[in-house]
């Protein structure tokens, strides 16, 4: 008997789950017995009639909008998030239209602020610098897209003096950028 028990507490939660929008429906007695007999009055998938909808809410005793917005509700499908499988560029699921995280208010924000501190900012960092400085680290850091700046013994060489030297600019240089864009942020 305990057996039993289980396989149909686990058939109606599975029930449930499938149908949930059905189930959550249905809080008030009036709402209940309106949705298990809908179903047995409904003649197949069509829609009801007025004047079918009028005689059931008459028979139940509920309201005759209750009975349109459950026949609805009842007939409504559960729609899939992502799209189907196939290759057919027709079919659009509603994850399309959801709205993404870099359309967040936030994430917006965000994204101008940095965009703000890295030209604006970098600017300013970059005029505190005196002239050697400056074009230490523009031919270092600032040069190229693909991040391949001129080497310590390129700048020597442009510079007359030894790599580590070259090194100790870009990095006081580095620190008084830091503390430039600390104060302008």
């Amino acid at each position: 008997m305990s057996y039993a028990i289980h396989w149909i507490k686990a058939e109606i939660h599975e029930y449930i789950l499938r149908n949930w929008r059905m189930v959550k429906l249905a809080t008030t007695k009036a709402q209940r017995k309106l949705f298990f007999n809908l179903r047995s009055h409904k003649s197949g998938l069509d829609a009801m009639t007025p004047d079918q909808v009028d005689s059931l809410a008459q028979t139940l005793n509920v309201k005759r909008e209750e009975v349109i917005e459950m026949e609805t509700r009842m007939a409504g499908r559960d729609i899939a998030l992502e799209a189907p499988t196939d290759d057919d560029d027709d079919h659009y699921a509603p994850i399309a239209y959801l709205s993404s995280e870099h359309s967040e208010p936030a994430k917006m924000l965000e994204a101008r602020e940095y965009d703000r501190l890295q030209s604006e900012g970098l600017e300013v960092a970059l005029s505190s610098l005196d002239d050697r400085s400056r074009r230490i680290v523009e031919a270092r850091w600032l040069a190229n897209d693909d991040g391949s700046g001129a080497t310590l013994h390129e700048l020597a060489a442009e510079f007359g003096v030894s790599a580590e030297r070259i090194r100790q600019i870009e990095v006081a240089a580095m620190k008084k950028m830091k503390a430039a864009l600390a104060e302008y942020a």
